[in-house]
């Protein structure tokens, strides 16, 4: 059994490459990276990060704060909840500015 995930313990570095194919329409002209896709990322972070395969989640609490842009580099940060096994919280960065954050839950 693994020891639950403390802050910090992990990290994930990505970027949406500009032929990415949900770009043309979300918009065109100015693509800007859907936001099904950055959560589409954090749920593969926490895949890796568990290092076990996800069942069915839900996800009570997502923000979105700041566009990212296709090419853009950006981390997301994983906090598990020492109280709850399938809880995680997650922070989507570019830098140091915050782009999403938000809470999955296993349904």
């Amino acid at each position: 059994m693994l020891a639950p995930m403390t802050l910090a313990d992990a990290s994930f570095e990505f970027r949406i490459p500009e032929d990415h194919p949900s770009l043309p329409g979300h918009f065109p002209g100015r693509p800007v990276v859907p936001g099904v896709v950055l959560l589409d990322r954090v749920l593969d972070a926490i895949e890796r990060a568990s290092l076990a395969p996800l069942g069915a989640l839900r996800l009570p609490q997502v923000k979105f704060m700041q566009p990212l842009l296709p090419e853009q580099p950006a981390r997301i940060e994983i906090e598990s909840d020492p109280q709850a096994a399938a809880r995680w919280r997650f922070r989507i960065l570019r830098g140091d500015e915050p782009i999403a954050s938000g809470e999955v839950v296993a349904a």
